[in-house]
């Protein structure tokens, strides 16, 4: 009885995404998306069917046991689907006029609209007068026609007896959830389950409008309900802080529009810059790690941290995989909200490591062994400076496949494999993210001594992360590409964050290491952050630059004489280290003040307090400012 109302959308659907690709044929045929993007389609359009139809489905049955009642939930359900109807016309109808405007079928910017109708009213009319007539035919037409149709041909005439009627209730509602869900993985689909090319208009073409916009609500409902307020503090004020801490010269800023972009010069000039791969050791925290006094469990790191750079007092900026990747990649300072590689305004035009090296030749990439779509990194990453993405399924014989995806040596195979293929001419850069360290814990027999007499822990589970990264830079160092080459071995979090303290900072330490060719060892002991790799790693690579990074090269010899700072984001709470004072942020509270010694928070208030505060909340301001306003980015040529 679902049936016809099901088809009647979908074919709605089907014959605008055809519009729409038959329109950007030229850009869809470059992308090699064409049937990607018509089966795909067909399931995200389901999608939203099973969103549109999960409650009153559901209730069908149920209604149809009595006639008098069966008669009302027919025109309800008349009046409910023509509703929906007159929504998806709508926006199919709008999105040809939006792409054109923004590449990209309608998103957080319709949603925004849709908050100043008065003056979007005025510009439609003014610019896009035929389209508007279009829609005051189309959308009335369809609706009226939806709705007749319906009154005439849907739902039973007959009641249904109620042991029927009980019965196919969990049907229904189980099946419209399938259909929501698209998924028998660990995860439902999102659009990032359709970043398959760096073209974002291509890849949206195998989403359907309604669902777009669906999304961006979503996300912006999380978004307001997480992100919490600190404080407030003059803009100017603000910057000011900011550029001050960022230990640069004024003359270093460029751009009024853009406050933190700055110009950075490569620490030596090279013919050719380094190649940079950036190996992200999911979940390992210091307590794991031997070189930072914790367990023996990783020997191969141990080892690795006397042959390169060893940053022996770095912390996370979270205690999540996007955090992690926001600040190694991006550079960007954390939030109480999502972070930036799941928001909405962070999708397209976002600064990335991978946009400033794209620029200037290198082939980018994201390697994993899992399911890219989760937490929407595939999305994030296709639409901000890379050109490819790995995952789990392009590994064609994998070693060992757990819950989260393929073994770390299989990743790390692929990996060398890729490295290899380049020529020596081609500069790459690759963020490579292992997923083993990662609840349940599973990884290859037979590969390490066990620590823990039971397999799946996380003591074992490190262990043999730490395996599979020492066989991969053995087998990296004697290949061609290591002498051009750069390593970054950073965690993006620790395996459990948990302590009693209001900010266990303890558990955000973390292990950083740069490893590669004409790496002199050393040991850097300055406290930084997750943040200060990217401005540390570009002069490094004989790169100069122009990005609004604000974090600190680490390597600059004057950084001795000032105290590191830290910046990390337990739930609502943030906390900004100095050398060993700490300003812990609360909403709705003032502003606390701390010494960090031997693990532990120690309330003190002493003269530089305030200032100390002061560089905490425009911190935490500047980020919410530069997200909110689109100040994090290059400028477009």
């Amino acid at each position: 009885m679902l049936l016809k109302p099901m088809l009647i959308v979908l074919m709605i659907l089907s014959l605008t995404r055809l519009g729409l690709v038959a329109w950007q044929l030229e850009r869809v045929q470059e992308a090699d998306g064409l049937g990607f993007i018509f089966l795909q389609g067909l399931r995200f359009d389901l999608v939203l069917l099973g969103m549109i139809l999960l409650i009153p489905a559901t209730l069908t049955p149920l209604m149809a046991i009595n006639v008098r009642l069966l008669g009302l939930w027919k025109r309800l359900m008349c009046v409910y689907l023509t509703v929906w109807v007159i929504i998806i016309v709508f926006m199919e109808v709008s999105t040809p006029s939006f792409i054109n405007q923004y590449d990209s079928r309608p998103n957080y910017i319709f949603v925004e609209y849709l908050q100043h109708y008065k003056e979007v009213a005025s510009t439609l009319i003014a610019q896009y007068p035929l389209q508007l007539l279009l829609a005051g035919i189309v959308v009335p037409l369809a609706a009226v026609s939806f709705y007749r149709y319906m009154k005439r041909t849907w739902l039973l005439e007959a009641p249904l007896h109620w042991p029927y009627a009980l019965a196919l209730m969990p049907v229904i509602l189980i099946t419209c959830a399938m259909m929501v869900r698209s998924s028998l993985g660990h995860r439902p689909v999102n659009p990032s389950t359709v970043a398959i090319s760096p073209d974002g208009m291509v890849n949206d073409l195998a989403l359907n409008s309604t669902y777009t916009v669906a999304y961006a609500i979503y996300l912006t409902k999380d978004d307001e309900h997480g992100g919490v307020s600190y404080g407030e503090m003059d803009r100017n004020n603000m910057l000011q802080i900011i550029h001050e801490e960022m230990l640069l010269p004024d003359t270093a800023f460029i751009s009024p529009e853009i406050p933190t972009l700055h110009r950075q010069q490569a620490g030596q000039v090279r013919e050719r810059p380094y190649n940079l791969v950036i190996i992200l050791e999911e979940s390992l925290g210091a307590e794991f790690v031997g070189a930072l006094g914790g367990l023996p469990l990783t020997p191969n790191l141990d080892r690795l941290s006397r042959e390169g750079i060893w940053f022996s007092n770095i912390y996370a900026t979270g205690t999540r995989s996007v955090r992690g990747i926001e600040a190694v990649v991006t550079g960007f300072t954390p939030t109480s909200t999502h972070a930036v590689v799941k928001l909405n305004k962070s999708q397209r035009g976002f600064f990335t490591l991978a946009a400033l090296l794209r620029e200037r030749g290198f082939d980018t990439g994201f390697m994993y062994g899992g399911e890219s779509h989760f937490d929407n990194m595939r999305g994030f990453f296709m639409g901000n400076g890379f050109n490819y993405v790995i995952d789990g399924k392009d590994y064609a014989n994998p070693v060992f496949t757990g819950s989260w995806g393929v073994s770390d040596e299989d990743l790390f195979n692929r990996a060398h494999e890729k490295f290899s293929s380049y020529s020596p001419e081609q500069p790459f850069f690759a963020l490579v993210f292992t997923s083993t360290n990662h609840s349940p814990f599973e990884f290859p027999d037979g590969r390490i001594e066990l620590h823990d007499p039971e397999k799946n822990t996380v003591n074992n589970a490190v262990k043999y992360a730490d395996h599979a990264l020492g066989e991969f830079i053995d087998r990296a160092r004697r290949s061609r590409y290591w002498d051009n080459t750069l390593f970054l071995i950073i965690a993006d979090h620790n395996s459990r964050v948990y302590g009693n303290s209001l900010v266990p900072i303890e558990h955000f330490h973390i292990p950083s290491l740069i490893l590669g060719g004409g790496i002199k060892p050393k040991t850097i002991n300055i406290l930084g952050s997750q943040i200060d790799m990217g401005p540390t790693l570009l002069p490094l690579m004989g790169i100069s630059s122009e990005h609004p990074m604000i974090g600190r090269d680490l390597l600059r010899p004057e950084l001795g004489d000032v105290p590191g700072r830290a910046i990390m984001q337990f739930n609502t709470i943030q906390a900004y280290m100095e050398g060993e004072q700490v300003v812990l942020l609360r909403p709705e509270m003032a502003p606390e003040t701390f010494v960090y010694e031997h693990n532990t928070l120690t309330p003190q208030r002493s003269d530089a307090s305030e200032r100390l505060i002061d560089k905490a909340l425009a911190h935490a301001l500047f980020t919410k400012t530069a997200y909110d306003e689109q100040l994090y980015r290059i400028p477009s040529e």
